[in-house]
């Protein structure tokens, strides 16, 4: 059964498992998708907290999912147009060479 206790820590570990694919991993691409797994585990908690104080006419968990959902478009949208850039320019997805982009 799906209690918010259980929703939770599947947040945490959802969350956990991003965080660690954005720190371990060098692919561009892998850590595009890593930030897309946090903010997942963040809509998430938000909708089990809507869940379990859910009271009438009350959409604040719905609303803050669909404003997070449309950042993670946007993201999504924007760094994988950065990363074609990168690529086409560099002929990688490495996350140290993107390291020289800064000048």
């Amino acid at each position: 059964m799906f209690t918010v206790d259980n929703c939770l820590v599947l947040s945490a570990v959802l969350f956990a498992i991003g965080v660690f694919g954005v720190i371990a991993r060098r692919n561009l691409l892998v850590i595009l998708m890593s930030i897309e797994v946090m903010l997942n585990a963040v809509n998430l908690a938000f909708m089990s907290f809507a869940r379990q104080h859910a009271f009438e006419g009350g959409n604040a968990g719905q609303i803050f999912v669909l404003i997070v959902m449309a950042v993670a478009a946007a993201e999504a949208a924007v760094g994988l147009a950065i990363l074609l850039a990168f690529f086409r320019n560099r002929q990688t997805a490495d996350a140290d060479e993107a390291n020289l982009m800064k000048n």
